[in-house]
């Protein structure tokens, strides 16, 4: 058997970081660092690691994870027995390898890991293309280097839920390989060699219509026609007796062709059953997320986002950035005017969201690898350091006309790499914070949406009929919201979950509850979303936050704060800054002099006071 090559997950170049952690699913799950095993536990605790590997990024539901654990019989403390296992895994992989709560479930982030299915799937790829195309020793090497990364069956010591679920797919994918390797070996006449092997094969699986095609066909070449016929009876016999069915055309074909003597089942430059092309690479991407159906106002930023680019852009590409409070509705803003501009930058539209809202933050290198590959370019085409992505990312676009959104970027450092380097493109930001260190960029601060504006969104949500019909409420509701999209989404959420209520009793439980406990639904939480922001700053700026909102500061100049939070004038306006650039206070319009007002938003208030509790 071939020695598994170790292919770089990211370029498909021999050697890794033997500091890497190791993970292992085509046999017993194990994961090592440097050769030296880690402490995974038990079957549950392999199980749940196994499960988030082959998920490959994406969530797996708290319920689906019950199921592979336990059956159809989970205990009533799943979730914390799952959540006890997830503490246990992290700690054993330290940073590198991020296992993250995401609602409704967990996924995981492998970085620069290794991993043997990821191996074998790279090799897997590389010897389909080359049997297409003929390249028969090159495929039969790289199909057996992708088998040996086998260490027996794969999923062991995971539970037999998961193995119910998942082991068919991946042996399926392990016999695709196996028949590739022979399909390669018969065009280099190498039949004599793999009989023997094919005859094991067979009577191990002998309702695979595919290995017996191929050993009647390598019967055939070294001169055994007899025994190419009496497989295919053999096999017609099993199937009828089995499964009640006749064989399938490919087995009846070679059969045919066995009594004909037919000249194509003679070793040819030609792959004996055809291997359909990969699918082309997509030319044009379109990763822009769906356009939000109830976004209402903003019609002055789209106006100047969307419009004619400014006289003194011409020598840069233009970079507008959408900037404001957590659930300002930024996001939304800017996926509108992307759609907006779409027909102006025919070759794509390019996505990512950087995790600046409370997800977890991502690097710049991985979101150039997620462009690069909606660019066309296999893993293996995609250089692993930095720098020379960012060469390369900038040298697919130059000259060419794409659209680029940045969603929820945390600050210029991660943003700089992905900007383009030509004149033709467009970039869009989204970010809590003003990034001005950004050279040139055109800024838009949103803010809150006035009466007749959230009273327009929640009728869009909720109905316009809902809302005429209890108008005082409405407008109640809207007040209570403070003109916070998020929040009103939420609210309206909660309306349309419940048709049977009334506006006027969400009214009274969100004076009744005075917290933010009425502005949560699922992964809709304006806590949460304040949180993260509020979690990024110093602890003296956490503490100053607090003080003010329990002062009852709704609005006020440096004088006041200085004076509640005991401290210097200068030292006040640095500690309220700081909170305006992180978009917890809002500069007030409303105030008019030389010194600014800071105003908190009333939802806003409520969070900062809940952390003195």
């Amino acid at each position: 058997m071939a020695r598994p090559r170790r292919l770089n997950s990211l370029t498909g170049m021999e050697g890794f970081g033997r500091q890497r952690m190791e993970f292992f699913i085509l046999g017993p799950v194990e994961a090592r660092r440097a050769g030296v095993a880690a402490d995974l536990g038990g079957a549950k605790q392999k199980t749940l690691l196994a499960a988030l590997i082959l998920a490959g990024g994406w969530v797996i539901s708290d319920d689906r994870l019950s199921t592979l654990l336990w059956g159809e019989a989970p205990p009533t403390t799943s979730s914390a027995q799952i959540y006890t296992y997830v503490s246990r895994l992290r700690k054993q992989f330290g940073d590198e390898v991020g296992i993250v709560r995401r609602p409704p479930g967990y996924m995981i982030r492998l970085g620069d890991s290794w991993l043997d299915f990821q191996q074998f799937e790279l090799l897997t790829a590389q010897y389909r293309e080359e049997l297409r195309t003929g390249r028969y020793p090159e495929a039969a090497r790289h199909a057996r280097e992708a088998l040996a990364f086998w260490r027996g069956p794969a999923l062991a010591g995971t539970t037999e839920f998961l193995t119910d679920a998942e082991l068919p797919r991946l042996e399926e994918e392990r016999m695709a390989a196996l028949e590739g390797r022979i399909e390669a070996d018969l065009a280099m006449r190498q039949a004599a060699r793999i009989v023997p092997e094919l005859t094991r094969l067979v009577a191990e699986y002998p309702l695979r219509e595919r290995l017996r095609v191929k050993l009647m066909i390598a019967l055939y070449q070294v001169g055994r026609q007899a025994d190419a016929v009496g497989v295919f009876h053999h096999g017609r016999l099993i199937l009828k007796e089995e499964l009640g069915v006749d064989p399938g055309a490919a087995l009846c074909e070679t059969y045919q062709a066995v009594l004909e003597g037919h000249p194509s089942l003679d070793p040819r430059p030609a792959p004996l059953i055809a291997v359909p092309p990969p699918p082309p690479a997509t030319e044009v991407p379109a990763m822009l997320p769906p356009d939000i159906p109830d976004f209402v106002g903003r019609a002055e930023h789209l106006a100047e986002v969307c419009g004619p680019r400014p006289p003194d852009s011409a020598d840069r590409p233009p970079v507008f950035l959408i900037s404001g409070m957590a659930g300002i509705g930024k996001s939304a803003l800017a996926v509108r005017a992307a759609r907006s501009l779409m027909g102006d930058f025919p070759d794509g539209q390019l996505y990512a969201d950087l995790g600046g809202n409370g997800s977890e933050r991502v690097a710049p290198e991985d979101a150039l690898l997620g462009f690069l590959r909606a660019l066309g370019l296999p893993d293996h085409a995609i250089p692993a350091d930095r720098n020379e992505r960012i060469r390369l990312y900038r040298s697919k676009i130059a000259n060419r006309r794409f659209l680029i959104l940045l969603d929820n970027a945390v600050d210029e450092r991660q943003v700089r790499p992905l900007l383009p380097g030509g004149n033709d493109c467009q970039t869009l930001i989204t970010s809590r914070r003003t990034l001005a260190a950004l050279d040139g960029v055109h800024l838009a601060e949103i803010e809150v949406l006035d009466t007749g504006e959230s009273l327009e969104m929640l009728g869009a949500i909720i109905g316009r009929a809902r809302l005429d019909a209890e108008p005082d409420h409405a407008v109640r509701i809207a007040e209570q919201c403070g003109g916070l999209p998020l929040a009103i989404r939420i609210v309206g959420a909660r309306l349309i979950a419940k048709r049977h209520w009334s506006l006027s009793r969400i009214v009274d439980q969100l004076s009744e509850a005075d917290s933010l406990d009425g502005f949560v639904l699922g992964d809709l939480d304006v806590r949460s979303r304040v949180e993260y922001s509020y979690r990024e700053l110093p602890e003296r700026e956490r503490a100053a936050y607090s003080e003010l909102a329990a002062a009852g500061l709704s609005a006020f100049r440096v004088q006041a704060a200085a004076k509640t939070l005991g401290v210097t004038v200068g030292l006040a306006e640095k500690i309220v800054e700081s909170l305006a650039d992180a978009s917890l206070l809002s500069m007030d319009s409303v105030y008019q002099g030389r010194e600014p007002v800071y105003r908190f938003h009333d939802l806003f208030m409520m969070f900062a006071k809940e952390q003195l509790a």
